[in-house]
């Protein structure tokens, strides 16, 4: 799909959720089980843990819907068309807020419904619960680190490639270490100028140099279309911290650094270590690691390396 989806697409990540739970609930899928499997509700963009099943019950060939009814409380709505509540937390609109369930494998948004998306072995599932009036469109997020560079995107591995404007920097370095602890091989290169469709590209480097490539200019523009809850001012020197309903709750400048993940034409997640300046790049750097990006949709870091989950809570 190159263009963006309609808001209206995020029901179909829970689409086809009667006969999903039905198969859940009888017998087993077809096929080997799945090993390794971890399953995440949170709610307000991974704020709040609902569920932690770091190793889900799977029985079968497993499918995102019949894992989650397996782990945990579900009931629909629409005919059960649609999920309404995970574990007694509910969608739908209070205070004129729009909030829904989202699901993510390996920190991917899902282009298939919940009973349609297979789970393969280590996959990590995140199910979501939060606002989607500022955008339906958060299709990538960082806090599945080292998914989806060690067990894929859609059930295959995928070459990982770390690109940098300084490749023997310490921000580089750092970001290939974090990847080689977690066993996944990653090459190592300056910013490249083809691209690589099947290839998962990690760029590291300061905002005015990234935004080269013209697929990193859409968080300028604003979180309707990058998905992250943050925006560089112009000349990259500023970023903007937004909360989500995509209001600005506060401005860093100098060292001050992001890690986020973005979607170009819903294609592979393009990760960006990236910052106002070098010193932002390397704070961002260092907040490559499982621990610091566990459940962030995106993360900024401000001069004081103080980390601000996006979207931020600050209001």
């Amino acid at each position: 799909m190159a263009e963006k989806r309609p808001g209206s697409l995020h029901l179909a990540a829970a689409a086809l959720a009667a006969a999903a739970l039905a198969l859940g609930g009888c017998g087993l899928g077809a096929g080997d089980t799945p090993t390794g499997v971890a399953l995440l509700v949170t709610r307000d963009f991974g704020q709040r843990v609902v569920t932690n099943r770091a190793v889900a019950q799977v029985r079968g060939s497993e499918t995102v819907m019949r894992l989650l009814a397996r782990n945990a409380k579900v009931t629909t709505r629409y005919g059960g068309s649609f999920v309404q509540s995970i574990d007694g937390v509910s969608g739908g609109s209070p205070g004129g807020r729009d909030i829904d369930w989202f699901f993510y494998v390996n920190g991917v948004l899902s282009d298939k419904g919940a009973a349609a998306t297979k789970v393969g072995d280590g996959d990590r599932v995140w199910w979501d619960h939060h606002r989607w009036d500022a955008t339906p469109d958060v299709d990538a997020a960082v806090g599945a680190f080292p998914e989806p560079f060690r067990h894929g995107v859609d059930g295959k591995r995928r070459p990982v490639r770390v690109e940098c404007v300084q490749p023997r920097g310490s921000a580089c370095e750092r970001v290939v270490d974090q990847l080689t602890g977690a066993g996944v091989p990653a090459a190592r290169g300056g910013l490249g100028t083809t691209e690589l469709d099947q290839t998962l590209r990690i760029l590291v480097g300061p905002y005015r140099d990234l935004r080269r490539d013209r697929r990193v200019t859409v968080l300028a523009r604003g979180v309707d279309e990058s998905g992250v809850f943050a925006r560089f001012g112009a000349g990259g020197r500023s970023l903007s911290a937004l909360d989500d309903a995509g209001r600005t709750t506060r401005t860093l400048r100098s060292g001050a650094g992001l890690v986020a993940a973005i979607r170009p034409e819903l294609g592979l997640p393009l990760w960006l270590v990236t910052g106002t300046d070098e010193a932002g790049v390397t704070a961002a750097a260092g907040a490559f690691d499982e621990g610091t990006l566990q459940r962030r949709f995106a993360l900024a870091v401000d001069g004081d390396g103080l980390g601000v989950a996006l979207p931020d809570q600050a209001r």
